[in-house]
This record gives C-alpha cells, structure tokens and sequence, in this order.
C-alpha cells in the first residue's frame, strides 16, 4: 500500500497543501489498500493516524489536514458512504475516484473541470481539449481561435490568403462608414445597428489579433486558469448573413 508518507516526504509540505491537492494524495492512498477502497472505516484511518503518525510523530495539525482532505474528496464524489453502515462511518472509492490512481491523473482531472467539454463547441473541443489536458495551454487557445479562422474563412468564401484581424474586418465589414453606404462583409448582420455591426468586426479582429496571434508566432507562457478563462471563440460557426 502507497503510505501517504511516500507521497508526500515533508509534513511541513504536506500541510502547505490546498485541500484539494492533499485530497489527491490520500485518494493515491486509499486506492492503493489491499481491498482497492472498497471497504473504508473514517473512524479506523483516523485511530491509526493517531496509533501510527506517518511521519513518526503525533501531529494534530496532520490528522486535521487529512481529515479535511477526506471530507473534501466525499463532497466531490470521489468517496461515498456505505449504506450497510447506520452509524455512517464507512465508505467506499467511487467509480470516480478509481479513474485516478495516481496524483497526475488527479491533476488532469481538475484541468478538465476548469474547461468543461461539454460547453465547447465541438469543432473546438475536438482539437482543444486534448491539448488543455496534456498542460499545452498556448497551443489550446491558438487551436481554438485558428478553428474560428477557418470557419469564417469558409463561411464568408474566402481563399486561403485571406488572413487573421484582416480576414475577420472584411467578413464583419459594416454596412455603413462614417455615414456613407459601402458593401457590407459576407457575415455582416445588416439588419443590427451599424455601431454593432463596428462591434462584431471589432470582436472577431480582436480576438484573433489578442489570442491567435501571440501564439502563432512565440511561446507565450500561460497557466490553465488563464487558458480556461479566455471566452470561448465568439461563434465557432459564424452566423449566416
């Protein structure tokens, strides 16, 4: 059995932790026990704490950590109550939590909730998500706005060497300039007042010029909150005009 020990080596490390990344490491823990988690006792992990400190020494501060941490990974579901137990101090490893056996599966596991599959469009999630979840943050953004690129480029019936911000302003190109009529883009909603018809150009250019671009052309460091963070790509497949 991986003893949290062997895990964690400090325990000054270990009571630095989150909760949720001390969490991680008591779950490598119990699904490492000889019954694979199935048959958990709150009340025996927490005597042995006490009987068999893990670092050799009795330390409150530890077995309120770990008793934090386990209260954590119940709420999350990744332990679960017995419901042959009336006193309610048995549990077991859910389905949930026997997919992580190890602390860099735990990790990926909470990269994948900053960027819900589901609520990306799949165009985008096909090609982001991977990326996101191997820690390539800079390459997940420049795949999701490259993805919007080629769509409009399709959309609007442009050729190849229609480009970035000056691809997106004739696409969304406004009806109207300074008062005067000119030949709207091809995805233009000429039926929208011309100051958002301005708006939607600005976007798209935007968007393209402040999150596609930096990543074309230089590594731009970037953590998963911030790539999970940056808006989805205003329309994966650009309204029809």
């Amino acid at each position: 059995m991986t003893e949290i020990r062997s895990i964690i080596p400090d325990p000054e490390t270990l009571l630095a932790l989150e909760v949720e990344e001390l969490a991680s490491a008591l779950l490598v823990h119990l699904n490492d026990r000889g019954d694979g988690g199935a048959n958990l006792s709150h009340y025996n992990f927490f005597n042995d704490l006490i009987n068999n400190p893990p670092y050799g020494k009795h330390d409150d501060r530890i077995n309120r950590a770990l008793m934090e941490a386990w209260d954590w990974l119940l709420y999350e579901g990744f332990l679960a109550k017995r419901g042959d137990d009336s006193v309610g101090f048995r549990a077991f490893v859910t389905r949930r939590g026997q997919k992580l056996k190890s602390r860099a599966d735990f990790d990926a596991y909470r990269k994948g909730n900053l960027l819900p599959k589901g609520q990306l469009h799949p165009l985008i999630a096909s090609e982001v998500y991977p990326a996101f979840l191997r820690g390539k943050y800079d390459t997940a953004i420049f795949e999701a706005f490259r993805e919007v690129e080629v769509e409009v480029r399709a959309a609007g019936n442009f050729g190849p060497t229609d480009l970035g911000t000056d691809l997106m302003r004739a696409a969304f190109k406004p009806s109207e300039k300074k008062g005067q009529a000119t030949t709207p883009g091809p995805l233009t909603d000429t039926q929208a007042p011309i100051a958002e018809q301005e708006a939607m150009a600005n976007l798209f250019a935007g968007a393209i010029g402040l999150y596609k671009n930096p990543q074309s052309h230089r590594h731009v460091p970037t953590h998963a909150e911030d790539a999970a963070e940056h808006p989805q790509p205003p329309g994966a497949t650009p309204p029809s005009p």
